[in-house]
């Protein structure tokens, strides 16, 4: 091939693949989520800063492309499991459940759907490639820590089935976890629950305790207070029979819009609600609830359309705190929802323990796999819970059941099929992130300085 028609052949494949990623992030972006020029502008900031951050922020992408390739491994559709949906690995994390037990668990739901485990297991795998590339790690390293996961995925199913554990009741902790999970749960056992009070709010001169203003705690309208005050009957009565305190327990002390969300919560409104708490919040006066607005999950777009699901779970913010219910032990008694204007939220406690595993504390590979061994078993903790047993208006089945028979004997072969696909997938995701970069420059950022690319 010469010259000229090799270079025609490379522009071409370049273009169409940039043309296709311009008009998914402007369908999403711009139309679905309504995000204007300026908050697209700080989402693709944030996306500028790596591969890994360009990944979480573009899970549309990966669903339009792995949505669309055949896999050996799937389960039968009227199989599904309830997925997390935008699994990676900086979606786990250390927070306190509702009888104060530091755990680590998945920390983030809003994308919760109705779809096939693999959607789960291919996002994580690509998450773990992309990690390990970044820190330095060859591509054989990389696949080990994939293989890594896998196993520790397959073999807590098997636990399962064979009733050697209850995905019910199992939970992460200091007592069960090594390595950099355990060196954090054992850390902030010794954290005092008032540390996130210390950190946003303060005692003013009439005594009472308020928010403390910043770059990500800012004050409210008065027509957003309004609001939010006149539904907070409506969250309340969302709140499970079960977990409902006294009225007072309830009681709004100050209230605050929180600025800084993650990559792909750009754009969507989130508010900091101080409220009396008592000794029925373990022992801590005043408690900080989040109210953050939720929309469709992206797996919805792609994946089976499933009736039952939608009615069930019309509102979104409703959708969301059953996905946590369905997902863990004994969850956080805050979950709630309500809608503001037609937009729909969801409300959950700020816990005071919220932490992740941070990447520098992962400095071996040994540290790696022991993160990746409590992460695989999480997984299949998730998927094994939110089923028939939490669930029988929409499961009929076990999903750990299902899930291994989706595998049968072939675990090899389904560790080569899920490496190959995420390992191959993260080189597309690099590719991807230097299309992406050239775009936000020209279309976003050409007055500005440009880009260096990390």
């Amino acid at each position: 091939m010469g010259t000229a028609m090799q270079n025609r052949v490379i522009h071409t494949r370049k273009m169409l693949r940039q043309h296709m990623i311009e008009t998914i992030l402007n369908e999403f972006d711009e139309q679905c989520m309504g995000l204007t020029r300026e908050q697209r502008k700080e989402k693709y900031k944030k996306m500028l800063e790596s591969p890994f951050r360009f990944f979480r922020g573009s899970a549309y992408l990966f669903y339009y492309d792995m949505s669309n390739i055949p896999f050996s491994f799937h389960t039968p559709k009227d199989k599904s499991a309830w997925i997390q949906g935008d699994l990676h690995m900086e979606n786990f994390g250390v927070f306190q459940n509702e009888q104060g037990e530091i755990v680590y668990d998945v920390n983030d739901f809003d994308e919760g759907y109705i779809g096939s485990y693999l959607y789960d297991v291919l996002r994580m795998a690509t998450s773990i490639a992309l990690f390990c590339d970044a820190q330095s790690l060859n591509e054989e390293e990389q696949k080990e820590r994939i293989v890594h996961y896998l196993e520790a995925y397959y073999k807590q199913l098997k636990r399962f089935k064979k009733k050697k554990d209850d995905p019910h009741t199992l939970t992460f902790t200091k007592e069960n976890t090594t390595g950099p999970v355990n060196k954090v749960l054992k850390k902030l056992v010794k954290r005092q629950t008032n540390h996130l009070l210390r950190d946003i709010t303060y005692i003013n001169e009439e005594n009472r305790r308020v928010f403390a203003w910043s770059n990500e705690i800012q004050s409210v309208t008065e027509e957003e207070r309004q609001t939010l005050m006149g539904l907070w009957d409506t969250y309340i009565h969302s709140i499970d029979p079960e977990d409902k305190r006294e009225r007072s327990h309830y009681s709004i002390k100050d209230m605050a819009r929180k600025h800084g969300s993650g990559t792909a919560s750009i754009g969507l409104e989130r508010y900091y609600i101080l409220v009396e708490g008592g000794k029925e919040a373990l022992g801590q006066d005043d408690l900080v609830l989040e109210v953050k607005e939720v929309r469709t999950p992206v797996p919805a777009y792609f994946l089976p359309y499933r009736e039952l699901f939608w009615q069930k779970y019309q509102h979104q913010g409703h959708r969301v705190i059953t996905t946590q219910k369905a997902m863990h032990h004994l969850e956080d008694p805050y979950l709630g929802y309500l809608t503001i204007d037609d937009r729909h939220f969801f409300v959950r406690e700020r816990s005071p323990y919220k932490k992740k595993v941070k990447a520098k504390w992962m400095q071996t590979t040994a540290d790696i796999d022991s993160t990746l061994n409590i992460m695989g078993r999480v997984t299949a903790k998730i998927h094994a819970r939110a089923d028939v047993d939490v669930h029988d208006e929409l499961f009929s089945h076990h999903s750990e059941e299902e899930i291994l028979s989706a595998i049968g004997e072939q675990f090899e072969s389904f560790c080569s099929q899920i490496v190959f696909s995420s390992i191959t997938y993260k080189e597309q995701v690099k590719r991807d992130y230097e299309l992406f970069c050239e775009w936000v420059q020209k279309e976003f950022l050409e007055t500005e300085e440009p880009i260096v690319q990390s």
